[in-house]
Formats: C-alpha cells, structure tokens, sequence
C-alpha cells in the first residue's frame, strides 16, 4: 500500500509561534529517506498553515510526486494550475472548522467541480476527489471523470477512538459516539464492510481509490487489509509521533504497518 505524508501539521507548529522554523520544506529529504510514496500538502483558502510560498517551494523541489489539496474555489485552482502538481485532491473547507469534517458534497457541487476538474486535467493534472464513502458518492465521482477518489475516513477512526482508546473519558469525547462498546463495535464492523464494498465497486469502474482522515499506529490495520484501497494519505498522527521518535522514524513505523 502506498503512503503519502501530509506534512501540513509543520506548518502548524511553525504558524502557531508565527516564526520561520521549523520550515515543511526540510521534511522533504527525510520523507524520501523513509520511503514514503507521495508528499500530501493542503493549501487552505485561509492559509492557516501551508502558505503559497511553501507550495510552491515544495513543488519546485519534491522529488517526490506531489498530491495538493484545495478547494473548488477559482483562485485556489488558479494557483493549482500554475503550480502543476502530480495529483490535485479537491477538497470540502469550513473556515470555522478545526480539520476537513466530511468529504466533498459531489452531488450538489458538480457544476463547478466539473468546471474545476477540466482545467486541472486540461494541465495533464490527475484529480482526486475527496469523498465520503457513500453510493452516491462514488457514482457522481464516476461520471464527472476523475481518476481518482479518496474516501474521508473520519468516521471509522471516530468510531475506532471511541471503542478502544479513552477518548471518551476527555472533554474531546464524542456526545453523539457515547455508545455501549457493544454498539460501537457493530458501528466499526458496518463502517469497515461499507469502505470494502465501496473500494472495490469504485476500482471494478476503473476509479483508483485511497483513503485518509484520523488514520494512525493503531487504528490503520483494518484499513490496509482493503485489498481495492491502494494508497493512504496520513499526517496528523505521523507529526504527532514524530515528537517523540523523530520524523523518519514515525514514517518508517507506520510504512510498516501498511505490509499486507
């Protein structure tokens, strides 16, 4: 299975002391080093993290393919076009939200996606559609002709936290999550048979299918074992760990954990 690190969580560190360092630019080196697949980077519409120079710093000199999130917004695929990278995940943003809460509305969208999916492949970018796994989803996907999806896997690591971690026991527990382990096990099983069915419905049309959101050391297990999922996006919990054991280290631990 293939791994992209999302090194945005860098820029948050850098941007929360609003310093230069550390700089994202220097993970790229390291990231190779690990064996990493891909470099994931979001460049937000609010530029909280990521800013246009990072972009385009990281573009110029990744030797690595370079996937970049963003949203639908004309400016951002202006920028995106410009900067031509591998792959161009189209991505859902709330100004107010902490992280991505959901896939893309594909269904009601699909006017301007398919605007913004022309320009991009017009530049001989592939696309990639941040998606919640859901039928609907998958199918509007199909037809507005992009390469790829990336299923949103927020719910599954929710659900996954709730169950066997104690997040349930902190002021971030989940209200609606607060179910007997019983519950929430049959939740988890449900969630992961809805990401095998859907991956492999996508993949039998001629989609290629990833997947990311809340992913980590523990709970990505299951997920590798989606045989139709070839390639997880993962950021958050490789920079978390990285305090800890170093950045090559945490990518080297959790490359190894995507073996099947």
């Amino acid at each position: 299975m293939l791994l992209g690190v999302n090194i945005d969580h860098i820029a948050v560190l850098r941007e929360a002391r609003k310093v230069a360092d550390p700089d994202p630019l220097d993970a790229l080196g390291i990231c190779k080093r690990a064996g990493a697949d891909q470099i994931t980077i979001h460049l937000r519409e609010d530029r909280r993290h990521m800013q246009d120079s990072d972009a385009k710093n990281i573009l110029e000199l990744s030797t690595l393919p370079v996937n970049l999130e963003c949203a639908i917004e004309p400016s951002m695929i202006d920028i995106a076009c410009e900067l031509r990278p591998h792959r161009v995940t189209l991505v859902p943003e709330k100004r107010e939200e902490v992280t991505t809460e959901g896939g893309l509305a594909v269904v009601g969208e699909q006017p301007r996606l398919k605007e913004a999916i022309k320009r991009l492949q017009k530049e001989e970018i592939e696309v990639s559609l941040f998606i919640d796994p859901t039928l609907d989803a998958v199918k509007a996907s199909l037809d507005l002709g992009v390469e790829w999806i990336e299923f949103h896997t927020g719910k599954y690591a929710n659900i996954y936290a709730m169950l066997y971690s104690n997040l349930g026991k902190t002021h971030h527990s989940i209200p609606e999550l607060e179910l007997s382990r019983k519950i929430l096990k049959q939740m988890l099983g449900d969630e992961l048979c809805n990401l095998r069915l859907l991956s492999c419905d996508a993949m039998e049309h001629g989609l290629r299918v990833a997947a990311g959101h809340g992913l980590n050391m523990q709970n990505v297990k299951d997920i590798v074992e989606i045989e139709t999922i070839e390639e997880l996006n993962i950021g958050q919990s490789i920079i978390a760990r990285s305090v800890y054991v170093g950045l090559e280290q945490a990518i080297l631990d959790m490359k190894a954990k995507l073996i099947r």
